[in-house]
């Protein structure tokens, strides 16, 4: 069984940074995307940015500029700097992996860490 832990929420004033890191922990046989979504009151859950196990990188056009995916396979891990923090980045961030367990692809998700951009 895999496991995503996610680290880094909290409150931040607009213009702020936050890094966000997810660790994948268990029976990992290969993992190939990895990811942020995140879902506001109201809203839908939205892809915010992902990363391939090569590095390919695809953003939100609302982040892009501003949040930073890197992936450190070795350690299973995917972090996401954000800079330049709106209010309206406000929300609920997943951490998302699509693992290969040997015979199929199953997407796998974090608990959720909550971003507040409030001054």
């Amino acid at each position: 069984q895999v496991q995503l832990v996610e680290s880094g929420g909290g409150l931040v004033q607009p213009g702020g940074s936050l890094r966000l890191s997810c660790a994948a922990s268990g029976s990992i046989v290969s993992i190939n995307f990895m990811g942020w979504y995140r879902q506001a009151p109201g809203k839908e859950r939205e892809l915010v940015a992902r990363i391939g196990s090569r590095s390919s990188t695809n953003y939100a056009d609302s982040v892009k500029g501003r949040f930073a995916i890197s992936r450190d396979n070795a350690k299973n891990t995917v972090y996401l700097q954000m800079n330049s923090l709106k209010p309206e980045d406000t929300a609920v961030y997943y951490c998302y992996a699509d693992h290969y367990n040997g015979f199929s692809y199953h997407s796998l998700w974090g608990q959720g860490t909550q971003v507040t951009v409030s001054s």
